[in-house]
């Protein structure tokens, strides 16, 4: 009797490789960020921050909220605990009020006084501006590491929100399914003049122009190079 085979394991889908684009489509991709530039050359954030440490607090508690909501909350937190020292001494007890209005806000409070006591005692109360340092503070996933980084000027990095990941789709600037699949195509076609205010340029073209029910094409700076222009998607 002869001896049944071992079942084969599927093999594990991997993502095709991604053309690299054609001299027409990267003319298309150069004009579209040079309309950003001329638009708004220096494109920040518009959470209100005054330092590495105040910047990096509220983009970790900007998920799954809004800037507005988290400027409102920061003004007042900011007011009585601007460091990590000042932080730690607040306390979750302390931090929960004043942010309350946030969601997730006793995650967040718990997240904030963790990485506030890990600059402290390992830091010296400074702000490591490293990925791999920053990505290790409690709160801090590669999203708020790279907002950070980009936005301080200290390494080329774009985040991928709903934002970007729906404005990438629509100027067809990536077909990934996932933000970290469309952050690796977004940074693969950049051109590299522009990699730094990228994240910026296209989170502010979603957020006031390229929305999400009903984009405002008839007011787009872009929208002839755009090949969903006139469809809702």
């Amino acid at each position: 009797m002869p001896t049944p085979k071992p079942a084969l394991k599927p093999r594990p889908k991997t993502r095709p490789k991604r053309r690299g684009p054609s001299p027409a489509e990267q003319a298309r991709i150069a004009e579209i960020f040079h309309r950003f530039e001329a638009a708004e050359d220096d494109p920040r954030t518009e959470l209100d921050y005054d330092s590495p440490y105040t910047l990096v607090t509220a983009v970790a508690l900007s998920a799954q909220a809004t800037d507005v909501q988290v400027n409102k909350a920061t003004k007042k937190l900011f007011e009585v605990a601007d460091t990590p020292q000042q932080m730690l001494a607040l306390g979750e007890e302390g931090l929960i009020p004043l942010i309350s209005s946030i969601g997730l806000f006793r995650t967040k409070a718990k997240n904030v006084i963790a990485a506030a006591k890990i600059l402290v005692e390992q830091y010296g109360g400074e702000v490591p501006l490293d990925r791999q340092a920053l990505q290790a503070l409690p709160g801090v996933g590669r999203k708020t590491a790279s907002v950070v980084l980009n936005e301080l000027r200290v390494e080329p990095a774009i985040a991928v929100d709903t934002h970007v990941f729906r404005v990438a789709h629509r100027l067809k600037l990536s077909d990934g399914k996932t933000p970290d699949q469309v952050e690796a195509d977004l940074m693969a076609i950049v051109p590299e003049p522009y990699l730094t205010r990228a994240h910026h340029w296209l989170i502010l073209h979603g957020r006031y122009a390229c929305v999400a029910r009903r984009p405002k094409c008839e007011d787009c700076l872009i929208a002839d190079l755009c090949p969903s222009r006139g469809r809702e998607a």
